[in-house]
């Protein structure tokens, strides 16, 4: 088996192959005056199976871009099977229509996915987990919940509630809770179609004098996550974190979560960010050894 490392997805691609023990071929990007680049891999693939991590987080162009050549390319050049290992897939909450006329963009790029040769799909915590189906290849999809919980259960925080901010990332909470063990919750949000506005409902939570971990899979301008966590502090919770398999942390999201209480944000490494502690190597590494 041989590993790429994406342009996008340089420090865990190695990671992974370190854990498989599994040899890396590089990618050498040249980039060109007008924004154009050309790609090449610095190895041969001929008759092996080649495994590509490419995330396709902020810059999603660019980076959805870089993936489908490489897939392609790898195929050209004689990969029997490429494996396409996508930590965080763009597009995944545009997975039906919700207004007349809109584009269903997930859709759009499993078939170019698809197209360009790949042999199987892997991802981790996908939004919605439907776009799979979409799928004529095997696809996978992963979770790093567990791995979050273990990291802060080695931290002291055996015993802390789990909570999703809606009803709908429920079964993230109930994860968490399986390696906690201080119960679970969510909460109930609406999302404006046409604004994208969101409004959390207040509800009352036992987590007076309690630790609160508030999970969801992706964290993106915050404002969700920041209203549950004023709301937790508000009814007497003692610390609260804030912890995500996707932090894109968009703008002032950051800012906004710390500054509404939470002690700390905690995400992955499905994306390049400043609070990617917990790795998804070994998951992602269990998964491509089977």
């Amino acid at each position: 088996m041989i590993i790429v490392p994406g342009p996008a997805s340089q420090s865990l691609g190695k990671k992974i192959a370190e854990a498989l023990n599994a040899r890396v071929v590089p990618v050498n990007l040249k980039a060109f005056p007008d924004g154009e680049y050309c790609l090449r891999f610095d190895g041969d693939l001929t008759g092996e199976e080649v495994v590509i991590v490419q995330t396709t987080g902020p810059p999603q162009d660019t980076n959805i871009l870089q993936l489908l050549l490489m897939l392609d390319t790898a195929k050209e050049l004689g990969a029997k099977k490429v494996t396409a290992v996508v930590p965080y897939l763009a597009f995944a909450r545009q997975d039906k229509r919700f207004l007349a006329g809109e584009a269903v963009s997930a859709e759009t790029l499993v078939k170019l996915i698809e197209a360009c040769g790949t042999s199987r799909f892997v991802t981790v915590n996908i939004h919605a987990e439907n776009i799979l189906k979409k799928f004529r290849v095997p696809t996978k999809n992963l979770s790093a919940i567990t791995l979050l919980a273990e990291h802060f259960k080695s931290r002291g925080l055996d015993g802390a509630f789990s909570l999703s901010p809606d009803k709908g990332a429920i079964g993230l909470a109930e994860e968490a809770d399986r390696v906690l063990g201080g119960g679970c919750g969510w909460l109930r949000k609406e999302r404006d179609r046409y604004t994208g506005e969101i409004q959390v409902e207040e509800k009352s939570l036992n987590v007076k004098g309690k630790d609160v971990i508030v999970l969801d899979d992706i964290i993106s301008t915050g404002g969700t996550i920041a209203r549950a966590i004023k709301m937790l502090k508000t009814q007497g919770a003692r610390r609260v974190y804030a912890a995500c398999v996707h932090p894109l942390l968009i703008g002032e999201a950051k800012t906004k979560i710390i500054e509404n209480g939470a002690e700390e944000i905690v995400g992955t490494d499905s994306i390049p960010s400043s609070v990617r502690t917990v790795s998804l190597a070994p998951v992602i590494a269990e998964a491509l050894a089977r």
